[in-house]
Order: structure tokens, then sequence, then C-alpha cells
């Protein structure tokens, strides 16, 4: 059987207050050619379907009629799980009417494994559907243990255990799958994932995955990436770029040919329908910035522009450069002043930020800290060493 792995849509998402709309209903289009082309037989979509729990009615329209053109009345099989952002027990309402089109809703985990024929191949596909557990269920689990060592290791038995259990169901004639929506030990965040651990307390360890299937199928980071376990463990990322930290990444849909006890090799289809988030840097001022438009180099791209400025920079200019390109995100003006003072910030401030994100992503499995975060752990350092100073 043919098999695409996607996830992470976030529809009604908007940058800046931009919205991302057209992009998404042409992503829509691509991956229905992807599938039709291709002849996938099976679409996993691993969870983040909606970017809140209360999603705007086009979002919505947009997901239930483009699962009913990659369904095409049940001649294809499409399951789908909830992730962090979506509200589970919206998405899998409609779970008895879709599953008539050949489409799985999954809202919250389950005991039982899936069981999907394949009309094509005659094949049977046994999928662990294991959707981002509701904030209940955490907070219960949070009560029970304080320190966070001790809840990682409870948080990633309790999800081990879960999949253990329904992978023995798992037959050498079927196809063996697990499809889940975690943050797994080794994997590569960016800014734009809302964080769904608590420092690394709700960390999964890839050995609670490790049950006997061929392939992994991830939501949750919006990097494509293999995360090194004992068997295939894949993020399939995010379609379309939603931030900034996001610059660069080929996008892309994971498919892979599976036979029952066949070895999972993953390719990706790369996408084409999100615009591009990229950042300029115009040192020689706002000249250099409307040479850079005259050339195209913006193509069609959401922008994020510093400019070096020597004098204050006017809303007529910052007005013109938005009429002259409608795509200007954010619009920075960069001061001498402003480069000298980066230039002499305390050597000491800038080797304990890094001391403390080292020691973040060792605690973290990866992890890199928020901003805001790394700012307080200097704000508190800064108050211990004044009260040492002071003698209190």
């Amino acid at each position: 059987m043919r098999i695409l792995h996607t996830a992470d849509w976030h529809f009604g998402r908007a940058l800046e207050g931009r919205s991302r709309l057209e992009e998404q209903i042409a992503f829509m289009d691509e991956l229905v050619r992807i599938v039709q082309d291709e002849e996938i037989d099976l679409v996993l979509i691993a969870g983040d379907i909606y970017d809140s729990v209360n999603p705007p009615a086009a979002a919505e329209q947009l997901f239930y009629e483009g699962i009913a053109r990659l369904a095409n009345g049940a001649k294809r099989q499409v399951a789908i799980i909830s992730g962090n952002h979506d509200h589970p027990d919206r998405l899998a309402a409609s779970g008895p009417l879709a599953a008539k089109q050949g489409i799985t809703l999954i809202g919250l985990p389950v005991p039982d494994i899936q069981t999907i024929g394949i009309a094509r191949t005659g094949e049977l596909a046994k999928l662990i559907a294991l959707p981002y557990p509701s904030e209940s269920r955490l907070k219960e689990l949070l009560s029970e243990v304080a320190e966070e060592e001790v809840l990682r290791s409870k948080y990633s038995e309790r999800v081990g255990a879960l999949i253990r259990k329904q992978a023995a169901h798992f037959e050498p004639s079927t196809v063996n799958l697990i499809m889940s929506h975690l943050y797994v030990l080794g994997g590569h965040e960016t800014e734009s994932e809302r964080p769904i651990q608590v420092g690394g307390a709700y960390t999964v360890d890839t050995s609670a995955l490790t049950a006997g299937a061929q392939y992994v199928g991830l939501g949750h980071l919006h990097r494509p990436q293999n995360v090194k376990a004992a068997s295939p463990i894949r993020y399939s990322g995010s379609p379309i770029a939603y931030s900034f930290s996001e610059e660069g990444q080929a996008k892309s849909v994971t498919i892979l040919d599976l036979s029952p006890g066949q070895t999972a090799e993953p390719k990706e289809i790369f996408l084409s329908s999100g615009r591009p988030l990229v950042s300029w840097r115009a040192k020689e001022g706002i000249g250099q910035v409307h040479q850079w438009l005259d050339e195209q180099k913006a193509g069609n791209a959401w922008i994020d522009l510093e400019i070096t400025m020597t004098s204050a920079m006017s809303i007529e200019q910052i007005q013109s450069l938005r009429k002259a390109y409608d795509g200007f995100i954010h619009i920075r003006p960069i001061y001498p002043e402003m480069e000298v003072a980066r230039a002499s910030m305390p050597k000491a401030a800038l080797s304990m930020e890094e001391h403390f994100t080292r020691f973040y992503a060792r605690q973290t499995g990866g992890a890199q800290p928020e901003p805001a975060l790394i700012q307080l752990f200097l704000e508190l350092l800064q108050e211990k060493d004044h009260g040492e100073a002071s003698g209190e």
C-alpha cells in the first residue's frame, strides 16, 4: 500500500495579522493532486489541523471539503488525530458521518487499535492512533509528581504502556503503523510550535514508540525530520512556514510504500504552495531595499526587514515601502547607536545566556528556550548578584 503522512496544517493561522488562507487553499489543492498522482491508498494526518480550538468558519470549511476530496468517496482511506491546537471533541464530532466516506477522526486517546482495509491491494493496516492527550489529563499527572525528571519518566512510561497494549494486536500479515502528536526526545523545534512540554516534562523517549511498528508518523514539530530510533520515526513537518524561525526550510509531505514485514523507506515530496519567509538586512539604507524590489528579489515572499538608518525613519518612508511591496511583515530601522549598544553588550551576560541555552537543551533533549525565559533567567541572575553585593 502507498501511504502519505502529513501534519500541522494550522488552518486559520495568520502571520502578524496577515491571512494565510490563500496559501492554505493552495496547499490543499496541491495535496489532492499529489495523492492522485502518487496513487495514495492511505493518508495519515498527525494533528494540529487548526491553529486554535475555536477555528474560523473558513478554516473548518477548507478542512472538511479538503478531506472529502482526499477520501474521494471512500476510494481512499484517511486517518486523522487531534493535536495540541485542536479541540479533540470538536474534531471528532463528525466522526460517524465521516466514517462513511472512509475518514477516521480520533479526538482523544482510545484503547482500540484501528484496522483499515485497502481495497486496491487487499491488505490491512493496523494503526495505533494516539492523539495529543487533553490538558486535563496532563494536569492530573502533574498533580501527582513534582519533580520534572520523574514526571517526564512517568509521562513517557504512560505513553509507552498505551502503545504496547495496542501493539499486541499487530500481526505479521498486516502493515503496522503508529501515528501520534508528541514531542519526542531528539526532535528539533522552531519558534512556531506552541510548547506542549513544561521544560522537558512531556518529552517522550523514542523507546516508548518502539513497539514493532514499521513506521511511526508524528506531528507537532514543523521542521520535516527523522528521529534517531530503533525503528523509523518521522515528523512530516508543517506544509507552509508559520514563523521566521522556519526560514529556508523546504516543506514537504512524506510518502512510503509498505507491505507486511517490509522496512519503511520514507521519501519526501516537496511542496510549492506556501509563500517563503525571508529576512532582509539592508545595511545601505532604504535605497538598497528599493533596488532589491526592482530586481524582483522579493518574489512572493513574506519579508522581515531591518534597515540601517543614519537618521530617524519617517512614517512616510515606511508607508512608501509597504506601498511598493505588500509582503513586508516587519520593518525595523537600525541606528548606529543601536549597533554600538549591541557590540558593547557585557560579555558576561552573553556568556551566561549561552550557558543557560546549552543547559536547557541538555535537560530537554535538544529544545531551545523561549526568549522570554532567557530574559527571566538573566533578570533573576542580576537580582541574585545585586543581593550578594549589598549583603542581603
